[in-house]
């Protein structure tokens, strides 16, 4: 498997560490650059990048599934086009992104009704839920911090995660959670939200995971 993370990321190589611990075979990493704010522009601008950035995963045999590692970017520039993208430099089966992977997994639980919380300003947001409704998943409850400034949104503490999680996910109406952004820390997060709330949490790293880990399988 290959993964193209983004240059300014801290969290999701990590993150990904612990999802596939008990993984044999390697995960091969690429950085792609990405601005230091996240704006509408900065993310339409990494479409362009792609191409150069998957060419830099190693070429040791075609790869069944590569992940691109920017949930925002992909509602911008949109999942079909990042495949081709990716898939013009690199040997790749299937590329999937956290977009694409929530969708599947929301799909896989039989869930369609999401609260969002979200890291940054409105101007991503928006297209981040319309992107979502197009894939059947509607988040009309949603919160964020509010972040323009991607080394800002890896600060987030796990307690402040936590308590906007569970405020949004109580809302009657939501059937479970998504916590949007590849460099959010969710993985300790997700299971202190899951038990209080009784409902499905996602987040951008663990749907990717889960969506990559089945494509890998199949």
């Amino acid at each position: 498997m290959g993964l193209i993370v983004l240059q300014t990321d801290e969290t999701i190589e990590p993150e990904f560490n612990a999802y596939f611990a008990d993984l044999r075979c390697p995960i091969y990493v690429s950085r792609i650059p990405s601005g230091t704010e996240v704006t509408t522009d900065t993310l339409t601008e990494m479409e362009k990048a792609l191409p150069a950035a998957a060419d830099l995963l190693p070429k040791i045999r075609p790869y069944k599934v590569v992940g691109y590692g920017c949930t925002s970017a992909s509602s911008v520039i949109g999942s079909t086009q990042v495949e081709r993208m990716v898939q013009k430099t690199c040997q790749a089966a299937v590329v999937t992104n956290p977009l694409r992977a929530a969708s599947a997994c929301a799909a896989h639980l039989g869930v369609s009704k999401f609260a969002l919380l979200s890291p940054y300003i409105e101007e991503v947001n928006e297209p981040l839920r319309r992107a979502f409704a197009e894939n059947g998943v509607s988040m009309d409850v949603f919160g964020s911090f509010g972040e323009a400034e991607e080394s800002k949104v890896v600060r987030i503490s796990k307690s402040s995660i936590v308590e906007a999680a569970l405020k949004l996910g109580a809302d009657p109406l939501v059937e479970a959670v998504f916590i949007s952004c590849t460099n959010i820390r969710t993985f300790d997060a997700i299971p202190e939200i899951k038990k209080r709330l009784n409902k499905p949490v996602l987040s951008s790293n663990q749907s990717l995971a889960w969506h990559m880990r089945k494509l890998n399988l199949t």
